[in-house]
């Protein structure tokens, strides 16, 4: 397709790109730095959760976040797009300043499902404008502008959360407020509604259920594979063990075989009465081997930011800014006063025997230095012979093992989509979606492979900074392409509900990527000291997922729909 070929992209595609960099700006400002405050001591502003909390809530609610667009999107198209702008942020604004008032982890779950429920109310909405805003000629490039402009809100929002949270972490709850309170503006005064609100208005929302049934799946399978999510999730935030977690699935999955064969074969029954039956199977099966796509994206920023300040030494970047001082201040900042206090509190536990040196270690990343454990027992000894040490000792360990803010090395990630982002989309808009899906996912399997190599190197900065340079090229390729993939086959007047089905491949794949990052960081990374083989795992359900898609592609059934008919199966071509 040549330039002189396209559409002009009209002003309605740029005022929701704008709103998107916004949302983005709130979103990852507190997403990307969300795992530091959560298992951060609550003495320095932190939430003081485990890894299995931390995991368990990171998976959970983003789950919630990425399902809900299924009816929202509906809602959307029926009601329309400007209304369902106004209520995402009527909802998330407050949310996201609630956030950094509660301490317990109820409070923070309920603000942080709050700002879900916004956020599922915006996601369909926009990516809907931009598919609704775009055709045949210039669909490829409409999202890669898009994600382009996701990743300038990903890559500003980090920055901006990292510089006020030295002032305190409430700050970082408050800019989130004032990004999403900004995009009042654009959406009251300037959005234009690109949908037929006289056709779509007369649709009764019992038909808007009824086409989610005939896509997704009954009730019956609902009932089905939330119950057995819900069994897993439980099992990953250790509620129960896996033995009684054998038991529980034995037991689930043996009822529902015979409430099956008890059930009729008639869809006219009660609900309760009919077997499982799926939608639209190729549609649902493709939704689920992507989903493990995005269960290996996610680690980027879940579990990528607590690795870095755990276990990579990057040194070598702040011997790189050793000349700027102003640079290297901004980067690896540290409180000389807190890291003095912890030093004296942590070295009075080890003297007691209350902490052991290794634990210590783990304490003392949270004032973002990385010491040795042989000059951390040295220098307790020493601190606890003579107190006024601790003092020399601070200004001796802030000059010789501060460290990189983990968000701001994570800022690479959005940084290279915003330079590379359209001569990519470029290049792959030639090529069919699913056979780039698959290199995609395997350049992010690579990717999360060379993040392991980090730790241990003599270059650890340099080498996690490969590796998010090579993941976000795997992004770049795969991301844009699922996203048209799914908007090329949704009828004209359900694209943004067809668009919220494009989100449950990234709710399975987040409520998967929580309690798995919280398991391998808890047992493997911390309870074994292999946190390589951590990355190397994930990095296998990258290659895992890649198969699963060559396999879909190779039966070649991909899921067509007409703008006028119900969604039917056709033989790719």
């Amino acid at each position: 397709m040549t330039q002189a070929g396209r559409t002009a992209l009209p002003p309605t595609f740029f005022v929701a790109n704008t709103m998107e960099i916004f949302e983005r700006l709130a979103w990852y400002g507190f997403f990307a730095l969300s795992s530091l405050y959560m298992t951060s001591p609550q003495n320095q502003g932190g939430l003081g959760f485990s890894e299995q909390e931390r995991g368990l809530l990171q998976g959970m609610i983003p789950f919630f976040l990425y399902l809900f667009p299924v009816l929202t999107g509906a809602l959307a198209d029926r009601y329309g797009y400007r209304k369902m702008f106004l209520v995402a942020y009527a909802i998330m604004c407050p949310s996201y300043y609630l956030l950094g008032q509660v301490d317990t982890f109820m409070g923070f779950f309920v603000a942080f499902m709050g700002v879900a429920v916004g956020a599922a109310c915006f996601k369909p909405v926009v990516t809907g404008t931009v598919a609704r805003t775009t055709d045949d000629t210039n669909r490829g490039l409409g999202f890669g502008i898009f994600y382009m402009m996701v990743n300038i809100g990903g890559f500003l929002g980090p920055f901006i959360a990292g510089y006020v949270r030295a002032i305190s972490w409430d700050w970082v709850f408050i800019m989130s407020a004032f990004w999403i309170a900004v995009n009042f503006i654009p959406a009251y005064f300037f959005y234009k509604e690109p949908t037929d609100q006289s056709q779509q208005k007369g649709k009764p929302l019992k038909a808007v259920f009824q086409d989610i049934q005939q896509v997704l799946g009954n009730a019956r399978f609902a009932i089905l594979f939330f119950g057995t999510l819900i069994i897993l999730m439980s099992y990953g935030a250790k509620w129960i063990t896996g033995e009684t977690t054998l038991i529980i699935y034995a037991v689930w999955f043996t009822s529902h075989i015979i409430w099956d064969k008890l059930a009729s074969s008639s869809k006219q029954a009660p609900w309760y009465a009919q077997k499982i039956s799926l939608g639209n199977k190729p549609f649902v099966i493709y939704l689920l081997i992507l989903s493990g796509m995005w269960m290996v994206y996610q680690q980027i920023f879940i579990t990528l930011p607590i690795y870095i300040r755990d276990f990579v030494d990057t040194s070598d970047l702040v011997l790189m800014l050793a000349g700027y001082p102003d640079l290297q201040q901004f980067f690896a900042p540290v409180d000389l006063s807190l890291l003095q206090s912890e030093m004296t509190r942590l070295s009075h536990e080890v003297a007691a025997g209350t902490l052991n040196v290794q634990q210590a270690y783990f304490e003392l990343v949270h004032t973002k230095v990385m010491v040795p454990t042989a000059e951390i027992s040295q220098g307790f000894a020493a601190i606890t012979q003579t107190p006024t040490a601790a003092a020399q000792y601070a200004q001796t360990w802030a000059s010789e093992y501060r460290q990189v803010n983990p968000e701001y090395l994570i800022g690479l990630n959005f940084l290279s989509i915003v330079v590379m982002q359209l001569m990519i989309s470029r290049f792959v808009e030639r090529f069919q979606a699913l056979p780039v899906l698959v290199g995609g996912t395997i350049i992010l399997a690579i990717g999360t492979a060379i993040g392991g190599i980090a730790h241990g190197a003599i270059m650890g900065g340099a080498m996690v900074l490969t590796s998010i340079l090579v993941f976000s090229i795997g992004e770049m390729v795969a991301s844009p392409k699922s996203q048209e993939y799914v908007a090329s086959f949704a009828p004209n007047d359900k694209k943004a509900m067809f668009m919220g089905y494009y989100f449950v491949s990234s709710a399975i794949g987040f409520l998967l990527a929580g309690p798995l990052s919280g398991y391998l960081y808890a047992e493997v990374a911390k309870g074994a000291g292999r946190p390589d083989m951590m990355w190397y795992i994930i990095g296998g359900f990258g290659l895992l997922t890649a198969f699963g898609l060559v396999m879909f592609h190779k039966f070649g059934t991909t899921p067509q729909a007409d703008d006028d008919t119900d969604v039917t199966l056709a033989q790719a071509s």
